[in-house]
């Protein structure tokens, strides 16, 4: 059972990264419609923390499918992260440069495979050079390590499984998409998508939980952010990334089995079939 902290501070991170048994991972990612300068990949090749592999989640994904970066199945996945170094009793610490962006997302794809023992940087990269962390251009040698996949159905929902979430209340459903694209005042980024939210929802934006720093909010600010946090919770976004962080915050207050809806709103309202709701919750 998981418990305490999914946080680590850069302080900590600093006294520990020699460890032989740390693995530190850069997952920064920046969305398509960002129109960003560079590539998250990009970035960590500029600068990242002394170590430190990088986790493309555009790279590291299910194929066959045209929604982006779905979970890939546990064969594909621990060939993948083998090659980066990450295996069976590695500490693994992830952060990105992008307000938890995609590192919340990484948190969860390998707790969904079964690696537990995985903390994100509070504050990211930011944090770690206002501490005073070296920084490396260098790519690292990554040594192959065997990693075991025991795949958390739980922590992963489908459309299905949405939709029965939502018709029955069995689940709280927490979007973590911009209010105007909530309530259908604002465009998706998507083109042809619309905006609108799953029936039943409610919608708490994932920058709600990050303070002007980019360090994590506290847990007692969570606690009136995340209401009823300790019921069972399904967290969407606009393609399962954003989700991540929501589902970060709910384990900061103790709640480590929230579930992930992984094609979220770019897989529902592809769907015209699927019932799509306005207006605020």
């Amino acid at each position: 059972m998981e418990t305490g902290d999914p946080l680590v501070t850069a302080s900590w991170l600093k006294q520990n990264i020699s460890a032989p048994d740390i693995r530190v991972v850069d997952a920064t990612y920046y969305a398509p419609f960002l129109k960003a300068e560079k590539t998250g990949r990009e970035d960590w090749a500029e600068a990242h923390i002394p170590g430190a592999v990088h986790f493309d989640i555009d790279a590291i994904k299910a194929g066959g499918t045209d929604l982006p970066h779905m979970l890939p199945d546990p064969i594909m996945f621990s060939s993948r992260v083998r090659k980066l170094g990450i295996g069976d009793g590695n500490r693994v610490i992830v952060y990105d440069n992008n307000n938890y962006c995609a590192a919340a997302r990484v948190w969860w794809m390998l707790r969904v495979m079964g690696h537990n023992d995985v903390k994100v940087l509070d504050g990211g990269l930011a944090a770690w050079k206002a501490e005073g962390g070296e920084l490396e251009d260098m790519p690292p040698v990554a040594v192959e390590r065997h990693f075991t996949a025991r795949v958390r159905s739980d922590l992963v929902k489908d459309a299905e499984q949405v939709a029965a979430a939502s018709e029955t209340g069995s689940h709280a459903i927490v979007d973590a998409r911009a209010v105007g694209r909530f309530t259908a005042e604002a465009p998706e980024p998507r083109e042809g998508l619309p905006s609108g939210h799953i029936p039943g929802s409610t919608c708490v934006p994932s920058s709600n939980l990050i303070n002007p720093d980019g360090t994590f909010k506290s847990v007692s600010e969570l606690q009136g952010l995340l209401s009823n946090h300790k019921a069972p919770t399904i967290t969407t976004c606009g393609s399962g990334v954003t989700a991540a962080i929501l589902a970060l915050g709910y384990a900061r207050l103790g709640n480590w089995d929230v579930a992930v809806y992984d094609g979220s709103w770019t897989e529902w309202a592809s769907d015209p079939s699927r019932p799509v709701a306005t207006g605020a919750a």
